[in-house]
């Protein structure tokens, strides 16, 4: 609100608004008035360059070294859960010839488990999904290790009570743990999902505000042409070069970064999830396999048995998994191991087949052999399955950090580069101005 004149004396306001408008009818008072705006339009594009261009440099840092390795850790208690309890039937169908491998496979992922559920506690906020996941996570861990050391003690006993808590602990791992897992893996991927949009969106105020500094600094110029038929000011044409560096830094600097981050992306962290899945699918497939003998038909859908076909839906879900993975890998060392996943895959299916049919045909014995036995049993085929996976998850993995840390690497530099020029350009701009200036006195 503008406030009355006091006593005969305009407020300062009016007296300032009044020595602007005088100044505007003079060359020298526009020219300051251009020096102004020309100088703080350079500053303002400079400063929201640098501040958008720090924002999607933190975001693309927070994809490299937070979002994603916090993803595959999630995807890791996943899988070693899911490969413990693959591990624990595996143990139980040996009975007393229980090997040392296979107790040490089954306590190292319990272990693996229960470290990675360390990690994800430190960095999930309180109250979050993520942390719920976690705290359920934490309470049954404890409970389906008493329910499998129970099971491993009345079975080593001979006590068919033995497969009953094995098949507890596993309904426990399936109805709860594992969707608990999934959903603090969905959690992680979505906030790796946010971060790449943030470090990939484009920045428009930065953009639109380079372009509309170059229109006026070409206007003013022009309009100095006009008036003094001179061709240049170099103050002026300092300032252009340097808005226009910064402009072209910048969407060659934001293009790089955003092609990188795609591509790891999508042969990144894509082939990653899908490798992740496809391991998984695996795990959960050989452990219905083994609950189908461990079980021997005590459990039942529909007339058909509940493991088996448990382990065809999974063996269905591999074979997708496997296609989408081979469908994102870019590279020979990417395809190679998951075309030999797939042979094995198809080897474990003709196998376990024959296994089967040992099992329906009342031979269990035979089928335990073809199963977990010496000569060319399903467990064979499942160990190459599962090593072409460990192998293309490696390889998959540092494809992904060094797409990540390129595109990272693209926004080096940018935001102080972009301040510091910024400030040369309205420094060039003042001293141009004030050039002209000197004319008038």
């Amino acid at each position: 609100m503008v406030r009355p004149d006091v006593g005969g004396r305009r407020s300062a306001w009016a007296e300032n608004s009044e020595r602007l408008r005088r100044a505007a009818t003079t060359e020298p008072g526009r020219l300051r008035i251009i020096g102004a705006v020309i100088a703080s339009l350079v500053i303002v594009f400079g400063a929201v360059t640098a501040w958008q261009m720090t924002d999607r440099a933190d975001a693309a840092d927070d994809v490299l070294l937070k979002s994603q390795p916090l993803t595959s850790d999630a995807a890791d208690i996943y899988r070693a859960l899911a490969e413990a309890n693959t591990a624990a039937s595996s143990a139980f169908l040996a009975g007393g010839q229980e090997t040392p491998q296979a107790r040490t496979r089954y306590e190292d992922n319990i272990a693996t488990a229960a470290k990675q559920l360390v990690t994800a506690a430190a960095s999930a906020e309180p109250g979050s999904p993520s942390a719920r996941a976690i705290t359920t996570l934490n309470t049954a861990l404890p409970v389906y290790k008493g329910l499998v050391e129970r099971a491993r003690t009345y079975n080593r006993m001979g006590f068919p009570v033995g497969g009953a808590y094995l098949r507890y602990a596993n309904q426990k791992m399936q109805d709860e743990m594992l969707p608990a897992a999934q959903s603090l893996y969905d959690g992680e991927n979505a906030r790796l999902k946010s971060d790449y949009a943030d470090a990939k969106a484009y920045p428009w105020a930065a953009i639109a505000l380079g372009a509309l500094a170059l229109a006026v600094l070409a206007g003013a110029q022009l309009r100095e042409y006009r008036r003094t038929n001179r061709l240049l000011n170099p103050g002026l044409v300092a300032a252009s070069a340097a808005a226009a560096v910064v402009l072209l830094w910048l969407a060659a600097g934001h293009s790089v970064a955003r092609v990188e981050l795609n591509g790891s992306q999508k042969n990144g962290v894509r082939s990653l999830e899908a490798l992740h899945n496809a391991h998984i699918a695996a795990l959960k497939a050989r452990g219905n396999e083994n609950l189908t003998l461990v079980s021997r038909g005590a459990e039942t859908v529909d007339g058909k048995d509940k493991y088996d076909e448990a382990y065809t839906r999974e063996m269905a879900n591999l074979v997708n998994d496997l296609a989408r993975a081979g469908s994102y890998a870019d590279d020979g060392q990417g395809e190679a191991p998951v075309e030999a996943a797939n042979k094995s895959v198809a080897e474990w299916q003709t196998r376990h087949k024959a296994a089967r049919a040992q099992d329906l045909n009342g031979d269990y014995e035979e089928a335990l052999a073809r199963v977990i036995g010496s000569t060319e049993p399903t467990s064979q085929s499942f160990d190459a399955v599962d090593k072409s996976l460990q192998s293309a998850l490696t390889h998959e993995q540092a494809e992904f950090k060094e797409a990540a840390r390129d595109g990272r690497s693209a926004f080096s530099g940018l935001p102080v580069g972009a301040g510091v020029l910024a400030v040369l350009g309205a420094a060039g701009a003042v001293l141009g101005i004030g050039r002209r200036l000197s004319e008038f006195r």
